[in-house]
């Protein structure tokens, strides 16, 4: 096969979006209510839609697919789209729990492996608009029966498959399910949940060190926080001790009045509304929050001032009681810490709805409790009569053509676990940029299969490269940032500008093995060139990093 060169990002911009148009006004009409599920309206994949265009039957036989791709996050959405452009006379079917899909917008290639994009939630009939050979089935899978070649569907329709991609995301961990005061936030379901409860809140607990509980962490105001983690330093995930120092001082401080603004398309859920009241069920989880998912919520308790932080490290959740539980152990909680360097102990008289105990033998009250310590993957509605490989983190194995252990099935994103052979410049983490980058190259490696041509490892595997956002300030992480798996034989470079940069680079033999860039340095696009290049540095020594000089030009 006469492989085509890797797209530019602007050749991807139009991939990810595509070129085709539906006729004027087709997703303007409005659709008919359903006559089998009332309250609901038809969609294309609507199983009482099914059974008036093809009669009762069509309930049982099964429907078939060339492709069909479950999952309507990111890695879902890109591998179906892909799909669609391969194959544009070839139905492809993508399952999906939600009643949106998430869309990859504003696609901007920055380097040869960093890319930025942002996230756009959207009524899954934008997709199929975008792309008439794409339907989309809006419902949960009951079981997958590879043998067979077949998903079936929580309505009871069978869909049978040449090639099947598993893109469902992850599901949170929490530290204790079924407390009504502990939330996990995954969804926009949990984060609208997390948000009515939060003006009602006068004190909060974070549990967690990851992305997430750090947005948290800044975003809040009007409410205490207490932020309890497993490390040393906030962040540990992201960033060393020297970042997360560096981070800690925007934490406590004052935040700016003006809240610097985002590009990004805010969160709103369409189509089913939750009952008042409703708690948030873990069990039913939808595609992940994506870059920015705290825009657009209000996220202010019920008191007047900006953020108060509190960090309570090296520490784990040992119990949680609820207020009469605790009243009856005759334990004694703690108020908020007012001095953060020298905290007199001071017991609260103020009775809360739940309490936590932290192994460092600290309790605190509060209104209600984040969960926040990572995700697992969601791998049990196909495990059931599949002999999967299960990777150590929980995820599907998958090879370096994104294929599972079991044939014509491939897995993308957060459900599964990379069992190649990686490069020694990249690492998994269950992050968007790499949800994007495994549902394309999972496409393009069934696309392959289907036409008996190879393919070649996508070269965005050969590079870790992420960039966000933290504190308001732009967060680059570049090959093995936090010298990962390099051992004791490494040595780190820093330059820090209080408040305004912080730049780490990680070196071996005189070679960049990584970088992490906070704020706007402008250095992420020669950092990736000297780590892909691999090029002897020792000869520069400090001057790498010296300020006056213009590195960017020097290495062009």
């Amino acid at each position: 096969m006469k492989r085509r060169p890797r797209p530019t990002g602007e050749q991807t911009k139009c991939e990810l979006r595509g070129t085709r148009r539906s006729p004027r006004g087709i997703g303007h009409r409005k659709r008919p209510a359903c006559p089998l599920l009332p309250g609901k309206v038809y969609s294309r994949g609507c199983p009482a839609l099914l059974h008036q265009q093809f009669g009762a039957e069509s309930m049982e036989a099964p429907a078939a697919g060339k492709f069909v791709v479950v999952g309507g996050g990111i890695a879902g959405v890109t591998c179906a789209e892909q799909l669609a452009i391969h194959f544009p006379s070839e139905e492809i079917l993508l399952v999906t729990a939600s009643p949106v899909i998430k869309a990859v917008t504003n696609f901007k290639q920055v380097s040869k492996v960093l890319e930025e994009f942002d996230v756009e939630e959207q009524p899954s009939t934008m997709l199929e608009n975008r792309f008439p050979n794409i339907k989309v089935i809006e419902c949960g899978v009951k079981q997958l029966k590879s043998e067979e070649h077949c998903v079936l569907t929580e309505d009871g329709i069978q869909l049978v498959y040449k090639k099947l991609c598993l893109c469902a995301g992850a599901k949170p961990k929490l530290i204790y399910e079924g407390n009504p005061y502990v939330l996990g936030i995954r969804d926009t379901d949990s984060a609208q949940e997390f948000q009515k409860q939060l003006t009602k809140a006068k004190r909060i607990m974070i549990i967690g060190n990851g992305g997430i509980a750090l947005e948290l962490a800044y975003e809040i105001e009007g409410c205490e926080v207490i932020w309890a983690i497993k490390d040393k330093a906030i962040g540990n995930t992201f960033f060393d001790a020297g970042a997360a120092e560096f981070l800690t001082s925007k934490l406590i401080a004052e935040k700016p009045e003006t809240k610097i603004a985002h590009k990004r398309t805010r969160y709103t859920t369409e189509g089913k509304k939750k009952e008042a009241g409703t708690k948030v069920n873990a069990g039913n989880i939808g595609s992940a929050l994506g870059p920015d998912w705290h825009e657009g919520l209000n996220l202010k308790g019920t008191k007047e001032f900006s953020h108060k932080v509190h960090i309570e490290t090296m520490c784990e959740v040992k119990n949680v009681y609820l207020q009469q539980e605790f009243r009856l152990s005759k334990k004694k909680s703690l108020t908020f810490p007012r001095d953060y360097h020298n905290q007199p102990v001071t017991t609260d008289e103020e009775l809360w709805p739940v309490y936590v105990e932290l192994t460092n033998e600290k309790i605190y009250g509060c209104d209600f409790i984040v969960s926040a310590t990572g995700v697992t993957p969601n791998i049990e509605p196909f495990l059931c009569g599949n002999n999967f490989e299960v990777g150590e983190d929980g995820g599907l194995k998958v090879d370096d053509h994104m294929h599972t252990s079991l044939p014509d099935i491939y897995a993308a994103g957060d459900i599964c676990t990379a069992s190649w052979q990686p490069s020694p410049l990249w690492q998994q983490m269950r992050l968007w940029t790499q949800a994007r980058q495994m549902g394309w190259y999972a496409a393009k490696c069934m696309a392959a299969a289907t036409l008996g041509d190879s393919v070649d490892m996508d070269f965005s595997f050969e590079l870790f490269a992420h960039v966000t956002k933290f504190f308001n300030y732009k967060v680059v992480l570049l090959g093995k940032y936090n010298a990962q798996n390099l051992g004791s034989d490494h040595e780190l470079m820093l330059r820090c500008t209080k408040g305004q940069e912080y730049i780490k680079v990680v070196m071996q033999d005189g070679r960049m093995m990584g970088a992490v860039l906070i704020g706007e340095t402008n250095l992420e696009e020669t950092f990736e060139n000297l780590i892909l290049n691999q090029m002897n540095l020792s000869s520069y020594g400090e001057d790498l990093l010296d300020p006056n000089i213009d590195i960017e030009d020097y290495f062009d």
